[in-house]
């Protein structure tokens, strides 16, 4: 990974040699204020992308320890109380193919109706 090489105070201690036919200090100066202004913004940007990141893997992680659990409990609320001790695949795709009937009903029968 590409590494900072040059901080806001590094940009600001910077000292440039003058010749006879060189650049303004003036001008030098003002576009290096605005430079280390962009940079300490840049360097601000990072710290709080970095943190959102940390913060978003250990979410994400808590996240993935409880799925296990909560998976298993929403399949079970949504069979509803039916006595059943254990939930087979199978009852899971005929409870898939009920629903698929009842949201895309239409246009299975419009298709079949095409089709023939």
């Amino acid at each position: 990974m590409a590494r900072i090489i040059f901080t806001p105070k590094n940009i600001f201690d910077q000292d440039f040699k003058t010749s006879v036919r060189g650049y303004s200090k003036q001008e030098v100066d003002e576009f290096l204020d605005e430079v280390i202004k962009d940079y300490e913004t840049y360097a601000t940007m990072v710290k709080e992308l970095r943190e959102e990141n940390t913060r978003l893997k250990q979410e994400l992680s808590k996240r993935m320890q409880e799925a296990p659990t909560s998976t298993a409990s929403q399949v079970h609320q949504s069979f509803g109380d039916t006595g059943q001790a254990t939930i087979t695949n199978f009852d899971i795709l005929k409870r898939l193919s009920r629903l698929e009937k009842e949201v895309f009903g239409k246009q299975i029968q419009e298709s079949e109706l095409n089709q023939l």
